[in-house]
């Protein structure tokens, strides 16, 4: 019998960390078994390709590809668009087989697949070809080496990976640039303890954050809370926010405030900022012991019914008795007297 079988492509985080111990260039993207990152300059290493071109114009670049392990690796090697992760906002590439419309359809490596031995490092180049009718503004991607072997699993069901590396690639193009952000769909989930005092509540705020222009930002998120008559109950600045919002990007965040309040009417602002940008969007929540709040309502019920019935009663024992309506006297017929008889 067949073992049911998963593909899946590990398309790293493209992060870029120092590895001098391996005379690896600086902050080149790695996952331990080879490197991608741009060819050093005679000035000094690039961590990233940092390009600028207008529409129509076309450059070239190298990137190199190293293999850190003892043994020859053949690789993919490709242009890819970027992307941010709905996750949490990280720095993701499109996989080979997805549809490009920047940098991976305009990036072309001189070879398509390439093999290097063990311990070493193969150069690349690539032309990258602008259109006429590109878009001003920034197209993040990468160039990104992909093993095309497949790391097989084990159990019933095998799994399978693909791993890849990529090395990053900013580019802008020339234009007018706009810097815009929105802060979208706001939510609260408030949870509670069904009596006060018996533990805390907690809040969970949800809200999509999303790049409207057209150049990368670092977005800065501000949480406020206010309650009844304009009290302050939280004031902070939120540091799960991706570091990188790419344009056209969205992201959906969570945020747990511990300590919500437990009686209260709170309004809570997310206020977002970047260079030249700055929105805000606000949501409210009503915090009740709910369960005080029905045993109150039920007890108010009884209590009315209890004192309705009671004044009713009250009201029949003090109202006059109706008095009995008099016998009407049966009317007599008048004797004849004896005198008038013949």
């Amino acid at each position: 019998m067949r073992k049911p079988y998963v593909l899946l492509l590990s398309l790293l985080p493209l992060l870029l960390g120092a590895l001098g111990a391996l005379a690896t260039p600086a902050r080149a993207a790695d996952n331990g078994s080879w490197s991608v990152y741009p060819v050093a300059s005679k000035i000094a290493a690039r961590p990233y390709f940092y390009l600028s071109a207008d529409p129509g114009q076309t450059l070239t670049d190298r990137v190199a590809v190293q293999n850190k392990t003892g043994r020859p690796l053949t690789f993919r090697l490709y242009a890819a668009d970027a992307y941010n992760t709905a996750r949490d906002g990280g720095f993701a590439v499109r996989t080979v087989k997805e549809r490009m419309r920047g940098v991976g359809a305009w990036a072309k490596p001189a070879k398509s697949r390439i093999t290097v031995p063990g311990h070493r490092t193969v150069t690349v180049p690539f032309t990258l070809r602008v259109p006429d009718g590109a878009a001003p503004g920034d197209h993040p991607g990468a160039i990104v080496a992909l093993d095309e072997r497949v790391d097989p699993g084990g159990g019933r069901l095998a799994l399978g990976v693909r791993r890849a590396v990529g090395a990053r690639v900013y580019l802008r193009v020339g234009g007018p640039t706009l810097p815009a952000l929105s802060v979208e769909h706001v939510r609260i989930g408030h949870h509670q303890p069904l009596l006060p005092g018996l533990g805390a509540g907690t809040a969970t705020i949800s809200y999509t954050l999303r790049n409207t222009g057209n150049v990368t930002l670092d977005p800065k998120v501000g949480l406020k809370v206010r309650g009844l008559f304009g009290r302050t109950l939280l004031d902070r600045a939120l540091t799960r926010v991706p570091s990188e919002l790419l344009p056209g990007q969205r992201v959906r965040l969570t945020e747990t405030w511990h300590g919500a309040p437990q009686l209260d009417r709170a309004r809570v602002t997310l206020t977002v900022r970047a260079p030249g940008t700055r929105q805000s969007a606000s949501a409210s929540f009503l915090a009740l012991p709910w369960l005080l709040v029905a045993l109150v309502f039920a007890v108010g019920v009884s209590t009315g019914v209890l004192l309705v019935r009671a004044r009713r009663g009250r009201a029949r024992r003090s109202a006059p008795a109706r008095p009995s309506p008099r016998a009407r006297p049966t009317p007599s017929r008048p004797r004849s007297s004896r005198s008038a008889r013949p």
